[in-house]
């Protein structure tokens, strides 16, 4: 990626030229984000900063998505190598259509995650310090063996701040939390964002108590949990 009149492009490829839909997507997240009342400060500064990515799909859940996500993080994972600090997300945004209301968008999200992880075990193992049940409070999602934080955005989330016109899934490096945690920030960070939450809906988001520590939103007896014990022992 790389600054374009002070804004940010996504070639997939040496060549290629950024979408009409990519613009529009990464445009819309940019104006949702850096909007006085957004309480997340760590999205803020990862547009602000220029370390993050954003790409458009297809139907959200679809098998389609996937070699070309893959290839997609793959690359975001090489050029935000290990260890970082900062925030840094990889955005992945798709078609209209795709889901209806919060049960159905978590069901397309988790089948998009086992249809990443299918392509994905066949080449990496899962991340280390993260754990692969995401029945477990340690579970973080794993691809090119790096764990990530992944937070769901839809158009019928009960969450203002997660509410976006089209279905979105934020990828965050787990390892900036980790840094957080190491350098004493992260309860400062956490406070700030609840507290700008607050003000915007009235009471803070559950899911920000523990924010970074594990992903949102969690399945129920979801099958990639058995995927990605099976995958440790799959080349």
């Amino acid at each position: 990626m790389s600054p374009e009149g002070g804004q940010l492009t996504y070639p997939r490829r040496p060549g290629d030229t950024v979408s009409a839909a990519d613009r529009l997507a990464f445009e819309s997240l940019r104006t949702l984000v850096l909007d006085a009342a957004y309480p997340c400060v760590m999205a803020r500064s990862a547009f602000n900063t220029h370390r993050l990515r954003v790409a458009t799909y297809g139907t959200l859940g679809s098998a389609d998505n996937s070699a070309l996500m893959c290839h997609d993080l793959y690359d975001f994972c090489n050029d935000f190598a290990a260890p970082v600090a900062q925030a840094t997300s990889f955005i992945a945004c798709f078609g209209n259509g795709s889901t209806s209301d919060e049960a159905s968008f978590e069901a397309a999200l988790w089948a998009q995650l086992q249809s990443l992880h299918d392509i994905d075990r066949r080449f990496h193992d899962w991340a280390p310090g993260v754990r692969s049940d995401p029945a477990d409070p340690n579970f973080s999602f794993s691809i090119g063996g790096r764990a990530f934080f992944i937070i769901g955005m839809h158009p019928h989330a009960p969450r203002l701040a997660r509410r976006t016109a089209l279905p979105v899934m934020v990828f965050n490096l787990h390892e900036q939390f980790v840094a957080q945690k190491d350098a004493g920030k992260f309860d400062t960070i956490r406070d700030k964002i609840q507290v700008r939450d607050v003000r915007l809906q009235g009471h803070a988001n559950p899911m920000s108590a523990d924010f970074g520590a594990r992903s949102s939103p969690r399945p129920g007896g979801w099958r990639l949990c058995s995927a990605a014990r099976c995958q440790k022992r799959t080349t």
